[in-house]
């Protein structure tokens, strides 16, 4: 068996690599030839002389995903889901359309970069609908940056003149979940580890913004949520962010299509690359 794990030729920090150790690891124990490909290296309309049986799409270059795939190529995950996962925007509506518990969200009118939000009435709209505090976030973005709480009208107009992107959401704030929140890895039909992550200093548990992780059981509702989040999107693996909602019911936060998951193995000994790569043999397989 023979395989491709596509990256990014841009990223080559510690923690990007880390993940294609692990990859590459577990690969060579499952007997599989996995080579890693930047997308440097495989450019969408170059030639592909020798196909692998499947490739691991680690990276969010959408249209090199579908090229892959328009060769007949198996991909995974999906240029589809990964496309839809990386824009904060686009998961919410295809979350809420299946009726998906997720925090009340409003999406910023489309502008042009150069124009920008010249015209700020639409904050009326934003007002009638969300109290203080409330989050605006960036349509892309990961590690919780590139998410701001908003407290006042003053705040927020700062805020939208200071941003340099046009593609934002504003949501709901889960006062409930301050400081809190689920990571769980999905795989296939199943939840394969879920931890904890706390922060005494912020309102976001990302371990990058300081935050800290421990082991947690998940309930079988929040299991069931990840996993009908993951299947209406159509994926084959994510890390699916809960929230602690009223009564402690689970709201869906954020779906990462190409969720970083060494902080995962560290908190629970569980790889989610050897699960990665077991879902796709027994799928190649079928």
């Amino acid at each position: 068996m023979t395989g491709w794990l596509i990256t990014n030729g841009f990223l080559r920090t510690k923690k990007f690599q880390e993940l294609t150790d692990l990859f590459m690891l577990s690969a060579s124990t499952h007997g599989i030839k996995l080579k890693e490909i930047p997308n440097t290296k495989l450019l969408p309309g170059t030639p592909v002389r020798t196909k692998p049986d499947f490739v691991i799409f680690w990276d969010k270059d959408i249209l090199l995903a579908r090229y892959l795939e328009d060769l007949n190529i198996p991909v995974f995950n999906s240029s589809q889901f990964i496309r839809i996962c990386d824009d904060k925007r686009k998961t919410f509506l295809e979350l809420a359309k299946e009726g998906l518990p997720v925090p009340k969200t409003i999406l910023a009118p489309m502008t042009y970069d150069k124009t920008s939000f010249t015209d700020l009435s639409f904050v009326e709209s934003i007002l009638e609908q969300l109290s203080f505090p409330f989050i605006l976030k960036e349509g892309y973005g990961s590690f919780g940056q590139q998410v701001y709480m908003i407290r006042s009208y003053e705040d927020l107009i700062d805020q939208l003149n200071k941003i340099t992107t046009t593609e934002i959401l504003f949501q709901e704030y889960i006062q409930s979940s301050c400081g809190r929140d689920l990571r769980l890895q999905v795989v296939g039909q199943e939840v394969v580890s879920c931890m904890k992550r706390i922060s005494d200093t912020d309102f976001r548990a990302n371990i990058s913004s300081g935050g800290r992780m421990e082991l947690y059981v998940p309930t079988t509702e929040q299991c069931e949520l990840a996993l009908r989040a993951v299947q209406a999107l159509e994926g084959d693996f994510a890390g699916v962010d809960l929230l602690f909602g009223k009564d402690e019911k689970p709201v869906i936060c954020e779906i990462n299509s190409n969720a970083h998951f060494k902080n995962l193995l560290d908190c629970t000994h569980i790889n989610t690359a050897d699960k990665i790569l077991e879902y796709i043999l027994k799928k190649i397989e079928r």
